[in-house]
Order: structure tokens, then C-alpha cells, then sequence
């Protein structure tokens, strides 16, 4: 059993300590979007040195077996809510140099509390490196957010506040308090006062009161940021804009070299330099998982990636935005990324219904992308019209690699480096700009890189919740165990149901949090002979058999039919593009998931893409 390590971030502004060769270092300044000057502690001599090849000063503790974790899938959507009202409070007061007692006073007021919570608020934020999380409500000291009444008062007082306040009938805070009262008289308790009731309704959230009494439309209309038109954004990523798009281009299976139809395309655009951050090639529909994926590729460093897929291009870019602004697509309002990107200090903002063009620098961007791909064998060109007679199908060439090898090619190589007509220079000389400044302005400094990508990625998964077994855990018939289970199996009742992740492109393992620890233990199938296997082929392996009427179904059924899904698909790939475009699926994902986990895999086809075949990319508009 393996225990998932913190995310470690490796903070490369002036003045913090970092490893290099083994010596301990303080970054001096930036010399390059990849290079720092450091100098060693020890006789403070200089030198330059590549970022990849430093490390956190406190990275041998991250090798340690257990680490903690931010736990937020325990946290409620009520303590959630409280404390992202407390962060549009308390972060514009640690901003300051110096909080006065009047606005602590009047934040006081806001949120309900005292202005030494205030206080003590601005100081945590400020030494969590302004985390979401540090402002939840402390579930384990005494005082006035947790009360004084037993538990059977507050839970009479929380069932009225639910049942008649916040509904759509609008009841008074007095009919509350009537109900608590008689609720109490019945069962012979005495009743608390009715300042107890009408500060337990006080402080609950504005915006999730005028959702439950009015509507949630009204609420995001009321306290979502009101946008009249982009805003300038003052440094790189601050605001990253996020879409998906099928791209313009039929593409052929890895063995055969057929057709099997379009991909989809995940894309993040840094809207203050337009150089794009990181993007998501698949042959999966939009979902939580590509956005979370196109997110992670925008976080992480690329070097490792683009050596893993040898391409020779520079991609300087990585470090958490502040905000990402994407439509109202159902994959955007995932727990999973709402979640993640909250304990991460990332914000959603969302486009205004029905109004596109506040989505307008990615769809300009995607445009310019989709005017490069209608040079390719095998374009769909982006209407019919604009096809004619063209045979998409027939001069199809490229495989989902090959045009992931030449989308990276054709960002890094020209369009990070062709001049912008609305920034009068190339987005990597913006990007450059903003992060190490200029003769008349200061730069934002190189953002931490992190180092943990795994750690980082699970917080970004799909979550589910399941009791403990003595024979493991069980997620949709399919067994996982290990060993170091044993301790648990043992107190198991206690822990009620474990929060659980895992990644739809790979469900062999799980990674389940041990609410001791409080570490994310990577669980294995039971039988580990099992092979990988993607959710998509779990699920349709589930329908078929239900389709044979075999509701009872058990994990050797499953794997049965999956086994024999793969062998129909192969042996029809020939005749079927939809049984090609399956089999490529499964193919692509079990090749991506290798990539992640390090673990050797075969070069690129002999058909590879050669970065001299590609067309030089002229008259194209960069919007």
C-alpha cells in the first residue's frame, strides 16, 4: 500500500531557499523564464542555474511515508460556503500593510465576529499562502461560532432553520423561533433564547439564503462578479479562459491507419500574454476529468512532458492562475474542480448566461488553432460549405499522437512566437514581460512549480464515498485491497463511509483517504493480475450484461466481457470505424497513463510526424 506525499511546491521568488547539487541556495533574481542566479549560503558565491534542476529546501521531508493532506472532501457545503464569504472579506484586508481596528471592526460585522477573530483570520490567511481552507470554521475550539447548546438543541434548531426559513414559503425568523420553542416544550427541553436562534440564522450565508428562499438564478445574479466587458488583467496568469471544441480533423487508429473520427479538444489561454497554457487532446467527450487534466497540463511544469514525447520546443510556463473563466457547461461545476481549485486558491468565474463574447479571447484563440489544422490531410474545414467535395476521410494521415506531437509544435514554435496584432509583439515576449519586468515596470516573478503532480492531479479526480469491508473496498463490483488495510478492516465501523478517488481513464487503482493520517493510500485491485481498465469500458461492460439479463453481475463477468469487448473491437477495426475509434480509446489511455506513471513505453510510430514535413505557418491571423 502506498501513501500519497503533500503537494510540495517549489517557490522561486527572490530570497527563498532551494537545493542544488545537494548545497543549499537563495535564489537571488530571475535571468530567464527557465534560469535564476542563486547564490550558496554557505560562502555566497554566485551562479546561474536552470530551474528544473533545483529542488525545495525541505524536499527530503516530502519523501516521508505519511504526510498530511488537505482534507476538503470532509469538509460540508456549509463550511465551505462560510469560508469562501470569509476570503471575499479577509482577503482584501491581508493585502494591507496594516489592518485599523475600524475596518477590522466593520468585517467584524460582516461576518459576525469579533474583531480579534478578525485579527486572528487575516493571520492565518496570510500564513497559509492565502489558502481557502485556512479560513473554515474551527470545529475544535470553544467561543462563539461553536456555541454552548447540546447537541439535540442545535440539531432542533438546524432542522427548523432548514425546514421553514430556508424555503421557498420565506417564513420570519419568528416563526423559527416559535417552532424551536414548541418543538422543545414536547419534549421537555428547555428552549434556548431567542438571540441563540436569530444568531444561528444571522450567520448563515447570504448567498445560499436567497437560493433556498428565492432562486439559485437570482443568487448568482446578486453576488456572482458582474462583468461588463474583459478586464485588462494586470500580470501572467491571473485569468486563464478555458474551452473545448471538436477539432477540424478526421484522424486515423495508431495500427491500421483508418478513420475513427474527430477529437476534442480542451484548451487554456493566459489572457493577459495569449500564450496558451496547457490543453487536452482526447477522443472522449468533454468532461470534469478533461477539464482537470487541461488544467493540470496549464499547472505543471512541460519539460519531463515534452521530453516523454520528443519534442525538442521550450514551454516555459506553468504556476496556478488565480482565476479560470469558463461557460456554464455542466464539466465546469464538477465537485471535483470546484473543490480542488478552491483548496488550491484558483477561482471559477463564470461566463454570463447567453452572453458568449465574455468567452471571446479563447474562441479567437481556438479559431486561429482550427485556421492551422484546415492545412492538414484529412480537415473537415469548419462547415460544409467550406469542405465542398473535399475527402475528409480519405486523405485522413494523422493518428491523435501525431497531431498532439504537431498541435505542440505549432503552439511552442509559431504561435508563442509570431507577433500578435493585439499586443504588437509574440505572447511569449508578453509572458516574458510580465514575469521578469521591463525598464518601466516590475515583473510578477516566476511562480512555483509543483512538485508533487501526482498529489496535485487526485485533488482534481472524481469522488466517492463507500463503507470499508473486511474484504477491502468494493466500487461498482469490482474489489480493491491491500494489506496495509489490516488496521483499518479492524476499527472499521468507526469511520463510517472513506472518501474516494479515482481517475476514469484508469481504474485499477484507488486512492482511498485514511482519516488517521490523513494521506491518500493508493489501493490496488484485489486480484492485481486484473488488467487496466478504463470507467467507459467498466460501464459498457455493465450495460451489455444487463442487456443479457444478468442483473446479478460479479468482477469475473465484468472482466469476462470487457476481454471479449476488446477482441471484437480489435478484430472489426478493419470494417468498423466506430469499433476502430473504440479500440483507439482504450489504446490512447492505457499509452497516457504509462506516460504519468514513468513507466517505459514504446517510440512514436515509424509515421511520426518530422518536424520538417510540417508547413510553415504563414498569413494566418493572431487574434
Amino acid at each position: 500500500m502506498t501513501y500519497l506525499m503533500d503537494e510540495i511546491a517549489l517557490n522561486l521568488s527572490p530570497g527563498s531557499k532551494v537545493i542544488f547539487q545537494g548545497e543549499q541556495y537563495v535564489i537571488k533574481l530571475p535571468l530567464g523564464l527557465d534560469t535564476v542566479l542563486i547564490e550558496k549560503i554557505s560562502d555566497r558565491v554566485q551562479q546561474h542555474a536552470k530551474i528544473s534542476e533545483l529542488l525545495p529546501l525541505h524536499s527530503d521531508n516530502a519523501q516521508s511515508p505519511i504526510s498530511k493532506t488537505n482534507n476538503t472532501a470532509l469538509v460540508s457545503s456549509k463550511d465551505w460556503e462560510i469560508a469562501k464569504h470569509r476570503e471575499s472579506v479577509i482577503k482584501p484586508l491581508s493585502q494591507l500593510s496594516a489592518c485599523s481596528l475600524s475596518l477590522a471592526e466593520e468585517a467584524g460585522k460582516q461576518l459576525i465576529l469579533s474583531w480579534r477573530q478578525i485579527y486572528k483570520l487575516i493571520n492565518s490567511y496570510r500564513n497559509s499562502g492565502n489558502k481557502l481552507t485556512s479560513l473554515l470554521p474551527n470545529k475544535s475550539s470553544g467561543g462563539k461560532d461553536k456555541g454552548r447548546l447540546n447537541k439535540t438543541i442545535e440539531a432542533i434548531i438546524q432542522a427548523a432553520i432548514d425546514e421553514y426559513y430556508l424555503s421557498k414559503q420565506k417564513s420570519k425568523i419568528s416563526l423559527v423561533v416559535e417552532e424551536v420553542r414548541r418543538y422543545c416544550h414536547f419534549n421537555n427541553l428547555k428552549a434556548p433564547a431567542d438571540m441563540t436562534i436569530r444568531s444561528r440564522i444571522n450567520r448563515l450565508v447570504d448567498k445560499e439564503v436567497v437560493t433556498k428562499r428565492v432562486s439559485k438564478q437570482l443568487a448568482e445574479q446578486q453576488y456572482s462578479p458582474i462583468i461588463g466587458s474583459f478586464p485588462d488583467t494586470p500580470y501572467p496568469l491571473a485569468v486563464l479562459q478555458m474551452d473545448h471544441t471538436p477539432v477540424d480533423l478526421i484522424i486515423v487508429d495508431e495500427y491500421h491507419r483508418k478513420p475513427i473520427g474527430r477529437p476534442y479538444l480542451t484548451i487554456a489561454i493566459d489572457v493577459f500574454s495569449r500564450c496558451i497554457t496547457g490543453f487536452c487532446l482526447s477522443l472522449e467527450s468533454p468532461s470534469a476529468v478533461s477539464v482537470g487534466l487541461c488544467l493540470t497540463h496549464s499547472v505543471f511544469d512541460k519539460e519531463s512532458w515534452l521530453i516523454e514525447r520528443n519534442i525538442s520546443g521550450n514551454w516555459p510556463i506553468w504556476g496556478k492562475p488565480d482565476v479560470i473563466y469558463v461557460d456554464n457547461a455542466q464539466e465546469f461545476h464538477s465537485e471535483a474542480l470546484e473543490r480542488g481549485c478552491d483548496v488550491h486558491g484558483i477561482k471559477i468565474e463564470y461566463r454570463p448566461v447567453g452572453q458568449p463574447q465574455f468567452g471571446g479571447i479563447v474562441e479567437r484563440l481556438i479559431g486561429t488553432l482550427m485556421q492551422l489544422v484546415h492545412q492538414l490531410p484529412g480537415t473537415t474545414f469548419s462547415n460544409v460549405a467550406d469542405r465542398g467535395d473535399y475527402p475528409s476521410e480519405q486523405k485522413a494521415s494523422l493518428t491523435l499522437k501525431e497531431l498532439e506531437h504537431w498541435l505542440t509544435i505549432a503552439i511552442t514554435e509559431y504561435y508563442h512566437q509570431k507577433i500578435h496584432s493585439g499586443l504588437g509583439m509574440p505572447p511569449i515576449e508578453k509572458y516574458k514581460c510580465g514575469i521578469l519586468g521591463g525598464d518601466t515596470h516590475k515583473g510578477r516573478g516566476n511562480l512555483p512549480r509543483i512538485q508533487n503532480k501526482k498529489v496535485f492531479l487526485i485533488d482534481f479526480l472524481p469522488i466517492e464515498r463507500r463503507t470499508l469491508q473486511r474484504h477491502g473496498f468494493m466500487l461498482d463490483h469490482i474489489s480493491y485491497y491491500t494489506n496495509g488495510l489490516s488496521p483499518l478492516i479492524a476499527d472499521r465501523k468507526k469511520f463510517g463511509k472513506f472518501i474516494i478517488r479515482r481517475d476514469p481513464r484508469d481504474i485499477s487503482r484507488i486512492y482511498v483517504l485514511d482519516p488517521i493520517s490523513q494521506s491518500y493510500l493508493e489501493i490496488p485491485y484485489r486480484t492485481i493480475s486484473r488488467p487496466t481498465i478504463t470507467l467507459w469500458e467498466h460501464k459498457q461492460a455493465l450495460k451489455d450484461l444487463r442487456e443479457k439479463g444478468l442483473e446479478h453481475t460479479d468482477e469475473n463477468l465484468i472482466f469476462q466481457a470487457i476481454e471479449k469487448m476488446r477482441s471484437i473491437a480489435k478484430d472489426a477495426a478493419m470494417k468498423s470505424k466506430s469499433a476502430r475509434r473504440k479500440h483507439e480509446r482504450v489504446r490512447m489511455t492505457n499509452e497516457n497513463i504509462l506516460h504519468e506513471n514513468k513507466i517505459e513505453n514504446s517510440e512514436l510510430t515509424e509515421n511520426d510526424i518530422n518536424q520538417k514535413q510540417i508547413k510553415i505557418f504563414e498569413d494566418i491571423e493572431l487574434w
